[in-house]
Parts: C-alpha cells; sequence; structure tokens
C-alpha cells in the first residue's frame, strides 16, 4: 500500500467536503479530488459498512496525554477482596460449631451458618458470570444472569429461613447426616 493511500480521505469523506476526517483544507481536498485512484481498491471503511458522519466521535487530547483513572473506591478492588477471604477463612469455625453444637445455641449457629453459605455461594457465582458473562460481550444474556442468580439467591435465603425455622434447621441436618 503506498503512502499516498494511507492518507487519502474516504470517497464519502470526499463527497461530505471534510478532507482528511475533518480537517478543512481547501488545498489538499482540490488536490485529492483531482488525483484519479491509481488502485482499484476500495477503503476498509467502505467495505465494513462505516460511513463516516461529520461530528462524529471525538477523543479528547492526543496520543501523548496521559490516561486518566477513576478514583478510587472503597466498594471495589481490596476491600471486596478482604471480605471475600474473611468470609472463606470463617466458614471453617462455624462449620465446626454447626458439627459439635448442643442446646440452645442451634439457631443462632442455624442462622450464622445459612447466612455465611449464602453470601460464600453468591460471591462465588457472581465472579462466574462477571468472568464467562460479562455484559459489555453478552449484552442481554449477562445482565439476564445476574438478575437470575440475584433471584436464586433471594430464593435460598427464604428456603433456609424456612428450613430453620420450620424443620430441623442445618444444625441438626448436619448432625443427622454425620451420624447416618
Amino acid at each position: 500500500m503506498s503512502t499516498s493511500a494511507l492518507f487519502r480521505p474516504t470517497t464519502s469523506a470526499l463527497r461530505a467536503g471534510l478532507g482528511f476526517r475533518g480537517i478543512h483544507s481547501s488545498r489538499v481536498l482540490a488536490v485529492q479530488a483531482s488525483r484519479p485512484r491509481l488502485d482499484a481498491t476500495i477503503d476498509a471503511n467502505e467495505t465494513a459498512g462505516f460511513k463516516y458522519t461529520p461530528g462524529g466521535p471525538i477523543l479528547k487530547g492526543t496520543v501523548n496525554d496521559a490516561t486518566s483513572f477513576p478514583a478510587p473506591n472503597a466498594a471495589h478492588g481490596s476491600y471486596h477482596w478482604a471480605f471475600e477471604r474473611v468470609l472463606s477463612a470463617s466458614l471453617i469455625p462455624v462449620m465446626g460449631a454447626a458439627a459439635v453444637s448442643t442446646g440452645s445455641a442451634y439457631p443462632i449457629i442455624d442462622g450464622v451458618l445459612a447466612v455465611s453459605l449464602i453470601i460464600h455461594s453468591h460471591i462465588g457465582f457472581d465472579s462466574i458470570v462477571v468472568d464467562y458473562l460479562h455484559p459489555r460481550k453478552f449484552p442481554v444474556i449477562g445482565p439476564m444472569a445476574t438478575w437470575a442468580l440475584r433471584g436464586l439467591t433471594g430464593l435460598a435465603v427464604w428456603g433456609v429461613y424456612e428450613f430453620n425455622t420450620n424443620d430441623v434447621g442445618l444444625t441438626e441436618l448436619v448432625a443427622r447426616l454425620w451420624r447416618a
């Protein structure tokens, strides 16, 4: 490809009177319009169905400007990661307490165990949805999967609440499974 082909404006830009993508220069425009196309190739922008629109996307700054970063937010990053690690580590003693507890501590341990397991599971499945069904790549199924996970988490909270209040509870279930 010749150097002139790299700097040649598209035919739609010439028709619109734009020259080099919006930079008006009557001399350059006249030279470009009078010069015949030496090759029979079509511009890549024309083959992809892209049509230049005057006043289209404008990028601020130049290629040499520094990238601006978003302001730090405590809800993202390390605090979230630390919460996940603490929750995962706290499941070990809670499961041990549920296995050996006796007496009236059942409802408290049942509640702590239920909430901890559901939050732990929700965070894990949410990570899968974010990693593999990101809304930027899957604009329809990504948000649907996120809302389905939220709905299933809500149903799990309701189911565990019903199981703990109207049935034997998680602690007794663990004890019965251990003896079985």
